[in-house]
């Protein structure tokens, strides 16, 4: 057998070992459980506000039309696209802090079994 069998072998094998690895990779999905929710709604939001704000520039700077209300249009949707994009990251700290808040007892739980030691931290 070469090595690259053994290295193959081993990396299989760790796959189906209980134990630390086990509760690991429980503590990693629960911390991506907990911060998801705010990455894709901010993701959504920022790209979205990006369009709308992209958009009022195209009218604004005459690209899809010329004219005084091509240009009230731009200045208005460019607004608020600016306006959406502005508001995305308070958002986006307070739903994750609601997101940290609702899996802290599970995530600490399993940190403390993991590490062995006691958590006496509040997450904010």
């Amino acid at each position: 057998m070469n090595d690259l069998d053994k290295v193959y072998a081993e990396s299989v094998a760790k796959e189906y070992m209980p134990g630390e690895t086990n509760k690991v990779r429980q503590l990693k999905k629960l911390d991506e459980r907990a911060k998801l929710p705010a990455f894709i709604s901010a993701m959504t939001l920022g790209i979205i506000g990006t369009l709308i704000f992209g958009t009022g520039m195209c009218f604004g700077l005459g690209v899809f039309g010329t004219g005084a209300v091509f240009m009230i249009v731009g200045v208005l949707s460019g607004l608020a696209g600016a306006a959406i994009c502005i508001t995305n990251y308070p958002l986006y700290k307070k739903l994750l802090k609601k997101g940290k808040e609702k899996y802290a007892f599970e995530i600490l739980e399993l940190a403390k079994e993991i590490t062995g030691e006691a958590y006496n931290h509040q997450f904010y």
